[in-house]
């Protein structure tokens, strides 16, 4: 039941975003999306605050306008102005630029709202904005019937909201790849790490999808959300905005942190140390500034180049996991095996002192932003804790390249088979004896072609080269008892057979044109 209210709702999600980008016009999808996604936002927080003020009613002791009432149930106070059906109401008005840019700014000035400081977006009332198309928006996305509860709206508008994200992401393109990692990436990283409790981070959140994946597996498994901290930062400030909306959407407090100097030069948790961190840094960048960092203390494993940041990225990364935390990173494939300007010796190091927990090597044409195959690095600060097997001086290797299906002309996706069955690898193969077990699993063994359980002695063999091709080796090929010779004079049988007939046909073609001449 749970799987077919999902289907329906990113059903409805698709429908709505359809309709929505039918009204766009000449509009820049870059542009066009703060329009849309703001009104979402605002039609969320208004559907949230008129369901508790619907339960207040029945509590003969509560103030209806004291906005802590909403706060201890962290529901955004929305003043009279800036509630839905005033903005409903003057859906066909001159003004409605103008009366959204100012329910906007009223809800950010509520002091309750504090979070919401500078993130709304508050230009509608513009000349360019066609004032038309904005009331006809405001029509469409006052049809979402929320009123079954309060969890029901907050669950379908947080879908709505994430799948415009990714729909404007697929418009955008390359831009669209900076403020979103398509779900099924995520996913499978978060299927991989189980972050069920604790502080989880990412230094360069995007619009933040790991977070929210996160807390969707942690309620798909009966867990409670509130068991998970979160913390992330953004270089990008109106990328910012959005993931501060997306979150609130969710229902998820969170301390993102915006700064336009990024991680690396002003890092906005210095002094965390998370349980899990779950990253997509943009891939190969090389203006980040890696000459004003030689002497960082986060380079525990070799100074990265100035011209790549890749390995900035993982040692930051290590650097801000707890003792037994956990990683998963999104990066290039030329991080796996690259010798240049030291990042053979750094990944050396990475693995001779026992970080890398698995390399999943990803098939291309995931990204928005790039058409290029990616890997996983699974990282652990202690592979022998933590309730798992002892994986000490072992790595797995996954190779999933040929996995995923074309959901259009250029982009792949994971099903949720492909999914499970390389996050189910995973787990089978950190898991102990006893869990398995308890859990009903089978043990995990090697699959040729697919992964395997690796030596760092081996690995060291290899140059360090992390490359799931080179150890998961050929996939097996299915004997069903014929001998070579057997085959082969099969084939010999066949081939005779072809010509034969290529040779009938050459004669009934050369019959037909001297028909033809005569």
């Amino acid at each position: 039941m749970a799987h077919d209210t999902l289907r329906a709702d990113l059903d409805f999600a698709a429908d709505l975003f359809k309709a929505a980008d039918k009204m766009r016009g000449g509009l820049e999808p870059s542009e066009y999306k703060h329009v849309a996604l703001g009104l979402i936002f605002l039609k969320y927080i208004s559907e949230a605050f008129e369901s508790h003020r619907f339960k207040l009613l029945a509590d003969e002791f509560a103030d209806l306008e004291d906005p802590e009432e909403y706060l201890a149930e962290r529901v955004f106070w929305v003043p009279e102005t800036a509630r839905w059906s005033h903005i409903q109401q003057n859906a066909r008005s001159e003004n409605i630029g103008k009366i959204i840019d100012d329910a906007m700014e009223a809800i950010e000035a509520e002091p309750t709202n504090e979070t919401l400081k500078g993130v709304l977006p508050k230009n509608y009332a513009r000349p360019t904005l066609d004032k038309t198309m904005l009331g006809e928006l405001v029509d469409l996305f006052s049809n979402i019937k929320l009123h079954d509860s309060a969890d029901r709206a907050r669950d379908l508008l947080g879908r709505v909201y994430e799948y415009f994200i990714s729909g404007f992401a697929s418009a955008e393109g390359k831009r669209g790849g900076e403020f979103f990692t398509p779900r099924s990436v995520v996913r499978t990283l978060v299927e991989m790490l189980e972050p069920y409790q604790g502080r989880v981070y990412d230094p360069c959140c995007g619009s933040g999808g790991m977070f929210i994946q996160s807390e969707k597996f942690i309620e798909d498994h009966g867990g409670n959300p509130l068991n998970l901290s979160v913390y992330g930062q953004e270089i990008n400030h109106t990328t910012w905005r959005l993931a501060k909306m997306n979150l609130a959407v969710h229902g998820i407090d969170a301390d993102i942190q915006w700064d336009s100097a990024g991680s690396f030069h002003k890092d906005a948790h210095a002094g965390l140390k998370a349980d899990y961190i779950l990253a997509n840094p943009p891939f190969n960048i090389s203006d980040w500034g890696g000459d004003r960092l030689t002497e960082d203390d986060r380079w525990q494993y070799g100074i990265p180049p100035k011209g790549n940041a890749n390995f900035a990225w993982i040692q930051h990364i290590i650097h801000h996991l707890a003792p037994r935390g956990h990683a998963g990173v999104v990066l290039a494939n030329g991080s796996m095996s690259s010798q240049t300007s030291g990042e053979g010796e750094i990944r050396k190091r990475l693995i001779e002192e026992d970080r890398v927990d698995c390399m999943v090597a990803l098939p291309g044409q995931l990204f928005y932003s790039t058409q290029i195959p990616v890997c996983l690095w699974i990282l652990s600060r202690d592979k022998s804790a933590n309730g798992l097997r002892d994986r000490r001086r072992e790595v797995l290797f996954i190779d999933a390249r040929g996995m995923g299906h074309m959901v259009d002309r250029v982009r792949r996706e994971f099903s949720d088979e492909d999914i499970e069955r390389i996050a189910g690898t995973y787990r089978r193969w950190r898991a102990r004896p006893e869990t398995l077990e308890e859990k009903g699993w089978e043990a995990y063994a090697d699959a040729p072609g697919f992964c395997a359980s690796v030596g760092l002695e081996t690995i060291g063999k290899f140059d360090h080269v992390l490359t799931p091709g080179r150890y998961v080796g050929a996939a097996d090929v299915v004997d069903d008892g014929v001998s070579f010779e057997e085959r082969f004079d099969g084939l010999l049988d066949q081939l005779d057979a072809q010509f034969q007939a290529a040779a009938k046909l050459d004669d009934r073609i050369r019959s037909v044109l001297r028909g033809v001449k005569q």
